[in-house]
């Protein structure tokens, strides 16, 4: 058996095992979960439950309206980027990468002064009279929107970016040379050449926002729940381990057939990512 093989076996393979064995356990009063049990109570409560059942919807929603704003946003600035020479070229990328290197709770942290009641946004809004009092921004769900595509825009970007770059600028010219503005030379010459990129982006961004966590705790109001958020609760504050991780694995069969979908659906329009060596 090779290295790689157990590591995956080890790493990923093993984890995912116990966390279906624990889902599979019976619930017990002041313990995580009943050992050496066996039951499907928990998977019938979380199907069962309203309260589940809408933060399931919540976190499915949050995951669409992020991927949406963020991926159109990845598009036209890495198209900026991609078109930018010298000095503005680096710090459009540098712009991007700089927010890896700080730490996810930090740069989450940022926006709680800039989006609250009293904080610079609703300042500015007010100075130039846009508002006649302040908005409440955060917490709340526009708050967790901001906050999660901010979170997860670099790596959007950079996937559109990375298919971009290779694709040769002439091509564009010729299309402008035979009449196509640039409004239609991108979307019929530069979109179907990063849709590879555009897949990639997508399927990052909507499974970091589905789980999303960092976002909601900070910048959401109580109604901005997750199941990251509940999953949490339910280990660490209710001790109860089958729910969480039935629900876990619930999550993860639905995140599974949902990224499926969108490989399928954006692969017909030539987002497959064996169209990137093409």
């Amino acid at each position: 058996m090779s290295p790689l093989i157990i590591f995956e076996l080890l790493v990923f393979v093993a984890p995912f095992v116990i966390l279906i064995r624990i889902s599979l356990s019976e619930q017990s009063q002041g313990i995580p979960y009943a050992e050496g049990t066996f039951s499907v109570a928990s998977y019938i409560e979380v199907i069962r439950s309203e309260l589940l059942q809408g933060i399931i919807i919540y976190s499915f929603q949050l995951g669409v309206i992020a991927t949406v704003i963020t991926v159109t946003l990845a598009v036209f600035y890495a198209y900026a980027a991609w078109r930018a020479s010298g000095i503005l070229k680096s710090a459009l990328l540098f712009s991007v990468i700089l927010p890896l290197l700080t730490t996810l709770v930090i740069k989450t942290y940022t926006w709680i002064p800039v989006l609250a009641p009293n904080g610079t946004l609703n300042n500015l809004l007010l100075a130039v009279q846009l508002l006649q009092s302040p908005v409440q921004l955060a917490p709340n769900t526009i708050g967790v929107i901001v906050g999660q595509v901010y979170i997860i825009f670099p790596y959007a970007m950079l996937s559109v970016y990375s298919v971009l770059s290779s694709v040769k600028w002439e091509l564009v010219e010729a299309a402008r040379d035979l009449g196509a503005g640039r409004v239609r030379s991108f979307f019929e010459v530069v979109l179907p050449d990063i849709m590879p990129g555009i897949t990639v982006a997508t399927v990052i961004s909507f499974a970091w926002s589905v789980g999303a966590y960092s976002a909601p705790a900070l910048l959401g109001a109580g109604s901005d729940r997750t199941f990251a958020l509940e999953v949490q609760e339910q280990m660490l504050i209710n001790f109860n381990w089958p729910i969480a991780t039935a629900l876990s694995t619930i999550m993860l069969v639905l995140m599974l057939v949902s990224i499926l979908f969108i490989y399928v659906t954006l692969g017909r329009i030539g987002g497959n990512l064996q169209n990137v060596s093409q």
